[in-house]
């Protein structure tokens, strides 16, 4: 059976639990070299004024620095202002009160390195959908293209996303809170999903919706 492979990312996209779901488990990505702009160290929600990006800060790397060794920058004031922007965003919406505790869990605790930082966050929606998945980080580096895998690293990309690999993980629209005045907005975070749709984000995963 292939094996998933996906890249680290903060408050990962639909599509990436999509296919972490329908592939029940991956291997996470942790040897790739770390590239700015993606979802690495970013994820983008939806409030009143629209799309709003949060970008994790990280200590400057060091050419081709690979992504386990990134470390979390204290630089700014970034806990409070993603913490507070997530409670804007999905304040009103149906179900955030179920999750506010465990999203400002992640503001408040410290962690020194990135890939660790995300990891926690996949285990804690695992943990609100209910659900049990195969998921482990890369030992090696998987390079160029193998029979075996099913590679979705680089294409779920914010400003690039290879749609001719994602397509039959792009879910069905479902209810925004924001969807009056700004439209739906397809692969938001996945914080967007579950503070709308709580447990039914199960079967939106699954393309049941």
């Amino acid at each position: 059976m292939k094996k998933l492979y996906l890249g680290s990312a903060y408050w990962a996209p639909i599509s990436y639990y999509t296919a972490l779901y329908r592939h029940g488990g991956a291997v996470i990505e942790q040897h790739d070299t770390y590239i700015k702009q993606t979802y690495r160290n970013r994820c983008t929600i939806v409030g009143a004024q629209g799309l709003q990006v949060l970008t994790l800060p990280v200590e400057k790397p060091m050419p081709n620095m690979v992504m386990r060794d990134i470390r979390i920058s204290d630089h700014g004031n970034w806990r409070h202002l993603h913490r507070s922007a997530i409670a804007s965003a999905y304040g009103s919406s149906p179900f955030y009160e179920y999750y506010a505790d465990d999203i400002n869990h992640f503001y408040e605790q410290r962690y020194d390195y990135l890939v660790d930082y995300n990891c926690a966050q996949i285990d804690c929606v695992c943990r609100w959908l209910d659900i049990k998945l195969d998921i482990s980080r890369s030992e090696t580096y998987l390079s160029g293209a193998s029979a075996l895998a099913i590679d979705l690293r680089e294409a779920i990309h914010p400003k690039h996303p290879d749609m001719a690999l994602l397509s039959s993980y792009m879910p069905g629209a479902y209810y925004q809170v924001f969807a009056s005045r700004h439209g739906f907005i397809p692969d938001l975070s996945i914080l967007d999903l579950l503070c709308n749709m709580g447990n039914e984000s199960l079967l939106l995963l699954a393309g049941k919706l």
